[in-house]
């Protein structure tokens, strides 16, 4: 099972690399390769969505490499979880139907990261 929650926090740590794309890309390239909601969302909202995105890598990975406040582990893939709903309510207001699938999945994995870190495999 830890196998799988480490394969899960690397999954989840990957979305990480497109929140720093969204964080330093401008504003009509997110909107022309992402959808028209990068282009319609105020650019430091978009800014901080990539943030939030690169923390939770962050917080996904290094703590338990560490061995240091791996209490963050568990609240970060919480957070990604979070984030997916929003993106997920975001693609469909937009009618980007075709990445919902993907917060969909990406949100249980968050879920069952956070479920399994909270609970039995915690660090």
């Amino acid at each position: 099972m830890n196998v799988a929650l480490w394969v899960g926090q690397i999954l989840l740590a990957a979305l990480g690399l497109s929140g720093l794309y969204k964080a330093f890309a401008p504003i009509p390239t997110l909107a022309e390769k992402l959808g028209k909601w990068a282009g319609d969302f105020p650019p430091p909202l978009v800014r901080f969505i990539g943030w939030a995105e690169v923390a939770a890598m962050l917080g996904l990975i290094l703590p338990p490499l560490v061995g240091i406040a791996v209490f963050l582990t568990p609240l970060a893939a919480v957070g990604v979880a979070l984030i997916m709903i929003g993106a997920a309510i975001t693609h469909a207001k937009y009618r980007e139907f075709g990445s919902i699938g993907a917060n969909v999945f990406l949100f249980a994995v968050a879920v069952f990261v956070a479920w399994g870190r909270f609970g039995e495999w915690a660090f």
